[in-house]
């Protein structure tokens, strides 16, 4: 009966479920199956990065208009910056970075979750150990 409540607590099987599903999201995010995983996983991150934003609109007058014309140079100038140093650089490095970062996050949550099962199971066995034991251990 012990052995019951240790396996078909709600916690447990969460904490499972969610091992499952952050494995496979790690598993598909880096490609390790198929390369074309990742590069779909960084589409999808890229897309969502530039759909999210804001616009804000003032009346226009004549400082506006210049502040505008200059934020659009500026713009041009740090999309052409970007260029030279991919193309010096060899290009895909910024790609390659973010695929490694998001691997990285999945790593660092999968290894948490591993982490707090050991704890569970580790802290049920010694409650449920008989109370002789227990008083070895302690002193």
């Amino acid at each position: 009966m012990k052995a019951e409540r240790l396996e078909c607590s709600t916690y447990h099987s969460l904490l499972r479920i969610s091992l499952c599903v952050f494995a496979f999201l790690l598993i598909f995010d880096s490609g390790l199956l198929y390369e074309g995983t990742a590069q779909i996983s960084q589409g999808a991150q890229h897309y969502v990065a530039t759909a999210v934003g804001v616009k804000v609109s003032i009346p226009e007058n004549d400082v506006n208009i210049l502040t505008t014309r200059i934020t659009e140079l500026e713009n041009e100038l740090a999309a052409k910056d970007r260029e030279i140093a991919v193309a010096q650089s060899g290009g895909g490095g910024e790609a390659a970075e973010a695929i490694d970062m998001s691997t990285f996050i999945l790593s660092i949550i999968l290894f948490i979750l591993l982490v707090l099962i050991l704890m569970n199971y580790i802290l049920d066995y010694l409650r449920y150990r008989p109370i002789d034991n227990r008083q070895t251990l302690l002193s």
